[in-house]
């Protein structure tokens, strides 16, 4: 292929993708798309993180944590590859850092959880993953990954399923033909409404 349609084909590349963002995403001062998300639920007490840790030197040695052991006892995220410093900025623990380096607030953490989880992040923005709320053709609110998972442990728990429903033949009241089955409900609780 010759230098000059190489060219043009990576223009291409680049309009297009520069374009997918979409409407609802906008500029910001790190020159990454962002997205209208309400704040981050928070654990009470436990933000800004400066407040504890702004005078603290930091330790970036892999280690048990003496602190958050509540964190500790029930972090499952990649834990064999993962630690607290590859995504807590160590400088100013109010950010978020990506593996570019650049920092972002708690509120963009998507997109550090989409640095890892693409095709997911893919389908946030588009609407099919998560909730989003607003106008068909206008302004949305996204919902942030750590308002349905937790960042620590995201999986989802797995849930006991509920009994299946009863068959007719398990129903208390099977026993009574159709004249006895009263056509409103209230009347078999002989209620008086009209009170």
């Amino acid at each position: 292929m010759g230098t000059w349609r190489l060219f043009i084909l990576l223009t291409g590349v680049f309009v297009v993708f520069s374009l997918r963002a979409g409407p609802a995403a906008a500029k910001s001062d790190h020159d990454i798309p962002e997205f209208s998300v309400p704040p981050p639920p928070f654990s009470e007490d436990i933000f800004p993180c400066s407040d504890c840790h702004g005078d603290m030197e930091t330790n970036p040695e892999r280690r048990e944590l003496e602190e958050h052991t509540e964190i500790v006892k029930m972090f499952d995220h990649a834990s064999d590859q993962r630690w607290c410093l590859d995504c807590h900025n160590p400088d100013d623990r109010d950010k978020l850092r990506l593996a570019s380096g650049k920092l972002i607030t708690f509120e963009e953490s998507y997109y550090l959880c989409g640095q890892c989880h693409g095709t997911i992040f893919r389908d946030w923005k588009a609407g099919v993953h998560g909730k989003r709320t607003g106008e068909w053709n206008g302004k949305k609110v996204y919902r942030l990954c750590v308002h349905c998972h937790n960042p620590h442990s995201p999986r989802f728990k797995p849930l006991k399923p509920l009994p299946p429903p009863k068959r007719p033949e398990e129903i208390k009241n099977r026993h009574l033909t159709n004249d006895q089955i009263p056509s409103n409900p209230l009347d078999a609780l002989k209620l008086d409404v009209t009170k």
